[in-house]
């Protein structure tokens, strides 16, 4: 008998209070602070989803070109209206890239 682990999806669903299902590719991070971050790309959309406890899970839409670097002095790198760390940044990136084509328009 098989003994299939339970989906991802439904579990990061329950921890970000987001409508995550097993047709998008998600993304789980967890910074050196132990704040969560959760990530989730649906085939189709233009943008996908991420979520963050330290910002109380409130969704941001994110997409190929929505992490900003700061100026050189202040080196801040923001989402939106969210500030981010560099391993957050570069975690983002690479679900980004990895669920790049599931964008319309993208390949």
């Amino acid at each position: 008998m098989k003994n299939n682990p339970p989906a991802i999806e439904p579990l990061l669903a329950r921890l970000s209070g987001g409508a995550i299902t097993g047709k998008d590719y998600v993304g789980y991070f967890q910074n050196e602070h132990g704040e969560e971050l959760v990530f989730a790309q649906r085939r189709g959309e233009k943008t996908a989803r991420l979520w963050h406890s330290d910002a109380e899970w409130q969704m941001f839409r994110v997409g190929d070109h929505s992490i900003r670097v700061g100026s050189m002095m202040d080196g801040m790198i923001t989402v939106d209206d969210l500030i981010i760390n560099r391993a957050e940044a570069t975690w983002l990136s690479s679900c980004l890239a990895a669920s790049r084509h599931l964008r319309p328009g993208r390949a």
